[in-house]
């Protein structure tokens, strides 16, 4: 029998999300019944305690009887308990300066960290996470900045709606003009844009005809790396060669800024790879874009207007172009930016729901195979007090020294 905490949310600013909702609970316990689970007290989570307990789940303020601990963010260091399995997104794969101390914490309390980021297949792709989530919510609050930026229409903050099907209705009230759309990303977050995308009847065209044709309606098109990046050599070779060698290409993006109105960035940026566009690029007089949902958010990356990350409190502001700065986002110059850096967390729900499924069928049946897939052990980041050997690259990042 192995026991399943779900922990309380403590980070700041409050997180709402949670590993797995009620019903995924239930669902999970009657498909293996040697898993056993309590739910931590929580008045912040989207599922009250009432919810876990009509499904026959023990709610309890000390877990600390449980093996394995599961939650959503960080964990505060005061919170940790020793001598546990946790899995969170802990945010240290990168490096990040502000969580070197939270992962000295995880080793000097023996706890055995697996970061759901690094949750991946025997080919390194991510089997969960909340990408899907993001791209919905981006695409969503992309429209709702061009409402804002046009003074054409004004739609409600995601948060203030329950779920997706809500988010849709919603949009289903707007009219848009005959605008064009390019998305970049064909992964769970660009997959999730192009949802909402198509939940809007937005026409899908090719990129020849996307580029080349003018319409009489709204149109998106939908591009791949080799769509906006081209050989240096002129050489067409394919996808594997641009991961591989990303330093021989050139973007070659311009073409759909020219004819674009607003541009929604769901790809993953890797390291080498050409700037989608840059600083300059974007005061071209051929850069046509009003609007960028940057949902990928990389701030001073390969697009060139995030130049900060924004909440959702408040969630958009205007980058001018010739002068490089934020302005207000109704600034006739101003590119309206939208780079909210956790657009899940405003579908609470629908993102704890899906994330609690994909978290049944990849990880759980892991502590009951053996881990026949490998799945644990690539995620396992500490063990024993000590980094484990896929994740020693970290050394020197705990001690200091980077």
């Amino acid at each position: 029998m192995t026991t399943f905490g779900i922990i309380k949310e403590r980070k700041n600013p409050p997180d709402r999300r949670v590993v797995f909702s009620p019903n995924g609970l239930s669902d999970t316990m009657s498909k293996f019944p040697e898993a056993s689970f309590m739910v931590e007290s929580s008045d912040i989570r989207i599922f009250d305690d009432a919810a876990y307990r009509n499904v026959g789940v023990e709610i309890t303020n000390d877990i600390s009887d449980c093996e394995v601990l599961l939650g959503v963010k960080e964990v505060p260091i005061e919170a940790l308990i020793p001598n546990k399995k946790y899995f969170f997104f802990s945010h240290t794969i990168k490096k990040q300066p502000y969580n070197r101390k939270l992962l000295k914490a995880i080793l000097d309390k023996n706890i055995e960290l697996y970061d759901h980021e690094v949750i991946v297949n025997q080919k390194g792709w991510r089997l969960i996470g909340f990408g899907r989530y993001a791209g919905i919510v981006g695409a969503y609050n992309g429209f709702r900045a061009f409402g804002l930026k046009n003074e054409s229409f004004t739609l409600p903050k995601a948060e203030t709606l329950p779920d997706q099907k809500a988010l849709e209705a919603e949009l289903s009230k707007i009219n848009l003009p005959n605008i064009k759309i390019v998305l970049t990303g064909n992964g769970k977050v660009g997959s999730g844009a192009k949802e909402i995308l198509d939940a809007m009847r937005i026409k899908e065209v090719s990129v020849d005809e996307y580029l080349n044709t003018e319409f009489d309606e709204a149109v998106y098109t939908q591009i791949d790396v080799l769509d906006y990046n081209k050989r240096k050599d002129g050489q067409l070779l394919d996808k594997k060669d641009f991961y591989d060698n990303p330093e021989e290409y050139d973007s070659d993006f311009m073409r759909f800024a020219k004819v674009s109105d607003v541009y929604m960035a769901g790809h993953f940026f890797g390291d080498g790879a050409p700037y989608i566009y840059t600083r300059e690029d974007a005061k071209s007089k051929d850069f046509k874009i009003k609007v960028v949902a940057d949902i990928s958010c990389d701030i001073d990356g390969p697009v060139a207007t995030t130049i900060r990350s924004s909440t959702i409190a408040d969630p958009i502001y205007g980058y001018h172009p010739n002068r490089e700065e934020e302005v207000d986002f109704k600034d006739p110059k101003a590119i309206v930016v939208m780079a909210v850096d956790n657009l899940p967390c405003e579908l609470p729900k629908d993102a704890s729901e899906g994330f609690g499924t994909m978290f049944m069928e990849h990880v759980i049946p892991a502590f009951f195979n053996n881990d026949i897939d490998g799945v644990l052990e690539r995620a396992r980041m500490t063990q024993s007090g000590k980094l484990t050997d896929r994740y020693s690259y970290l050394q020197d990042y705990v001690d200091g020294k980077e």
